[in-house]
């Protein structure tokens, strides 16, 4: 790749990050919102970094350091030796693609493909509960459910109509038709995703990577407050929703 061709690089990416991080909130399908001071530096930094190396590589042959020789001359050169120290791997150009991509079409966030290779609910222990909310249904997150059907011991949950959304992940093969309620949480960025999930039972499952609001109550299993409890709901309704703008923040729903 020519040094040229590298400097439009450097632009380019540095172009596209801040269209991301700047002008628009589609980085939270990226990284977690506290990152976007980090994306901005990194995106200038790159434009720096791509108008350094155009304006040098735009100097008169004059101006240029004793080992900059002309391009005949290099190639000259390198055919003297049998290979081209010019020209990096043709591989590299493959660069533009993801450049490219978020200029023109920024890639969704992650969805149940990704959720369903994961193992699911990996929650901290909770020491104490707040009370529910009063409204019926009440709001929660999915964390907060899977928290309350396994670890409450004061069954606060028991006969409660609750309210979540999240994305549709398929079950293969569940004879019984139900599916998962799903969420990925960050630490960081989409690298480390992590899934929540909540098996669905009594309603129709809405096509794979749907945004939905279910409403319903917990599904019966095991004993709920321990660890034994299913993370499960039997819906009473399911509604399509909006993907919210940053989709890997477990909160609970705006009634």
């Amino acid at each position: 790749m020519r040094r040229h061709v590298q400097a439009a690089l450097l632009l380019l990416a540095g172009s596209a990050v801040l269209h991301i991080a700047l002008f628009s909130q589609l980085y939270l399908r990226y990284v977690k919102e506290g990152l976007r001071p980090y994306l901005i530096a990194s995106g200038v930094l790159l434009l720096v970094l791509g108008v350094i190396g155009a304006v040098r590589d735009g100097l008169p042959f004059a101006a240029r350091r004793p080992d900059d020789e002309p391009e005949e001359e290099q190639q000259e050169a390198a055919s003297a030796h049998g290979h081209d120290h010019q020209g990096g791997p043709r591989v590299a150009w493959l660069l533009f693609l993801p450049v490219l991509a978020l200029l023109l079409y920024a890639p969704p966030a992650l969805g149940s493909y990704t959720a369903s290779r994961e193992t699911g609910n990996v929650i901290a222990p909770v020491s104490e509960f707040q009370p529910l909310p009063d409204a019926d249904p009440a709001p929660l997150a999915l964390s907060g459910f899977i928290a309350r059907v396994q670890q409450d011991r004061e069954r606060s949950i028991a006969g409660r109509t609750v309210l979540m959304t999240g994305f549709v992940t398929p079950i293969p093969g569940a004879k019984d038709g139900s599916w998962y309620l799903t969420r990925l949480v960050v630490s960081c960025c989409a690298a480390d995703s992590q899934s929540l999930r909540i098996r669905v039972h009594g309603a129709p499952a809405p096509p794979a990577d749907t945004w939905v609001a279910v409403t319903g109550t917990w599904h019966p299993g095991g004993e709920l407050g321990t660890a034994t409890a299913a993370v499960a709901l039997d819906a009473r309704s399911v509604r399509r929703t909006p993907e919210p703008i940053s989709p890997y923040k477990d909160t609970p729903p705006v009634p």
